[in-house]
């Protein structure tokens, strides 16, 4: 040796591993850490981090849900910071948008079956499709359960809603219960 040591030739060979990565390409790597903020990639030598919103489409608690240690993936490169020697890659941006299909799919005052995935003080997330979610206000509850709405909604319930509202550009839906017809009321006679 030329008195380099081991960690002054790994040194060398990370930065020229990393000046041959370029944003927007395509690299498969091993993920070799989990941590609460995201996963780690070895990429060929070098890590990299996929960040949990680059992670994927769909709501989970931790990174661990959606890889394991060991794991192959195919990751698009985001970002190479050659100064901090950082390495940002999504996950997500290789795999299908579900809001795009559901947009091309539903609309405004369709029916369709959803699980309550959450219960919060003023309303309910509802799993509609895979990787949406809406949320059924307390306000859209009928009246007899606007003091009890746990009567009407737990965690793992499946509803029957309709779609109250959409909001592409914010990635929101707006859920209603279903109008359930009730007995005819004086003004709906019809003439005979």
């Amino acid at each position: 040796m030329t008195g380099h040591n081991r960690e002054e030739i790994s040194e060398a060979a990370r930065l020229h591993v990393l000046r041959g990565l370029r944003r927007g390409e395509i690299r498969t790597g091993f993920v070799s850490a989990i941590v609460n903020f995201g996963v780690f990639v070895d990429i060929g030598g070098v890590d990299g981090l996929i960040s949990v919103p680059e992670l994927t489409w769909k709501h989970f608690s931790h990174p661990s849900e959606i890889a394991s240690v060991g794991d192959e993936l195919s990751v698009e490169i985001l970002d190479v910071d050659l100064d901090r020697q950082r390495v940002s890659l999504s996950l997500k941006s290789l795999l299908p948008d579900p809001w795009q299909e559901f947009a091309a799919t539903h609309t405004r005052g369709q029916s369709l079956s959803g699980t309550v995935t959450k219960v919060i003080p003023f309303g309910a997330f509802i799993r509609i499709a895979d990787g949406i979610e809406g949320l059924l206000h307390n306000a859209e509850l009928p009246e007899h359960a606007a003091d009890s709405p746990e009567s009407i909604r737990r965690e793992g319930d499946v509803l029957r809603v309709e779609i109250l509202d959409m909001d592409l550009v914010r990635r929101r839906v707006a859920l209603t219960l279903p109008a359930v017809p009730g007995p005819p009321s004086a003004g709906d006679a019809q003439p005979r």
